[in-house]
């Protein structure tokens, strides 16, 4: 049985160090393939048109042209290549731009590693990868605003009230990912998404919130 062929990927880059880390890390999959790299955005349209790659890791801040403007040329001259931010910048502003002129996703350069295979493979198959943390912005451009009035506690989801009553009775976030069966980054992100939704800045405001509202004491069965 022939195996398919490797997902042919492009890093742009302007630091060497980062590009060898990543290099041995994609070149590690066996799905995965290394064609190029560029260590500036004209290198970077230059390998792009020559290597036609399935992927390019593109980051937004290179040497002589913005990864944006190397982003709208990509679109404008290669209809096939995917095209995958990685970049240092958590920002909602870049990230809103990216998508507009046509990224296909979105990681940060903190993020694990096993994320960026993920959002590689997710781009291939057509869909559209934003790191979790930054999720939440993009959903705060559909979702209604909440009513005047309303109890904030009511706009939480179960697994984030869940999460939330854990934290505010001192649990760490990984005992809270054992306890209900989540990776400790899908806890970070729901307790990041909860305390923004109930406008707290600090553990304090929301043990204060808790202790209003009785969430300190222990879970009764069939409560979140």
């Amino acid at each position: 049985m022939n195996r398919p062929a490797p997902i042919r990927l492009l890093l742009a880059d302007d630091h060497a160090v980062m590009r060898s880390g990543l290099r041995l890390l994609l070149d590690a999959q066996p799905d995965m393939e290394t064609v190029g790299e560029a260590e500036n955005g004209f290198q970077a349209l230059t390998l792009a048109k020559q290597l036609n790659p399935d992927v390019v890791l593109l980051d937004l801040t290179m040497p002589g042209v913005s990864g944006l403007r190397i982003l709208s040329e990509l679109q404008r001259l290669l209809p096939q290549p995917r095209v995958l931010i990685l970049t240092m910048h958590a920002d909602e502003g870049y990230l809103r731009e990216a998508l507009r002129l046509g990224a296909d996703g979105y990681v940060v350069k903190s993020a694990a590693d096993q994320e960026l295979l993920t959002a590689i493979r997710a781009v291939m198959r057509g869909e559209v990868y934003v790191h979790p943390s930054l999720t939440r912005t993009l959903l705060q451009d559909i979702l209604p605003a909440p009513e005047p009035g309303a109890d904030p506690w009511d706009l939480l989801s179960q697994r984030e009230q869940q999460v939330i009553r854990r934290v505010a009775r001192g649990f760490t976030n990984r005992e809270i990912a054992d306890a209900l069966h989540l990776s400790v980054k899908t806890v970070e992100t729901y307790r990041a998404r909860a305390m923004e939704k109930l406008g707290f800045g600090s553990r304090a405001e929301l043990v204060a919130y808790a202790a209003r509202r009785g969430l300190l004491e222990a879970d009764q069965p069939g409560s979140p």
